[in-house]
């Protein structure tokens, strides 16, 4: 799972930086939001995951972290698209943030049932393991 990792915090860091570059600046202040990176930081945490994994040590930690780091980037997603209808009352699912927020609602549920796919095959395998072991 360290490669698909990687995969996907790529594609992260992709939405997010695409998605800062993007953006148009706040009229009031010229700005523009640095809330628009985090798929990007998101991606930058689950790539040292995914580095980690290589080590066969921490691989089941750092796995784990990565799953639950998934998770937060799909419930995450949603931030966007509440905020949008928080201020208009209405969700365009074409804005800049939106569509930000649905690619990662997309890719990071994606990497879950990847995850959540591979913890079964692992579970099966240890358990076919120490049966055949044990007869």
């Amino acid at each position: 799972m360290a490669v698909p990792t990687l995969i996907t915090a790529i594609l992260l860091i992709v939405v997010g930086v695409v998605g800062y570059a993007g953006q148009d600046p706040n009229p009031e202040t010229g700005k523009v939001s640095i809330t628009a990176l985090i798929p990007a930081f998101l991606g930058g945490v689950l790539a040292v995951c995914g580095l980690l994994a290589f080590n066969e040590k921490v691989r089941k930690h750092a796995m784990h972290f990565a799953a639950v780091l998934g998770l937060i980037g799909v419930v995450g997603g949603f931030m966007p698209l509440q905020g949008q209808l928080k201020k208009t009352g209405t969700i365009d699912p074409l804005k800049p943030s939106a569509v930000s927020g649905e690619l990662m609602i997309l890719i990071c549920a994606v990497f879950v049932g990847l995850c959540v796919n591979s913890f079964i095959q692992a579970r099966k395998a240890r358990k076919a393991a120490g049966q055949s072991v044990a007869v």
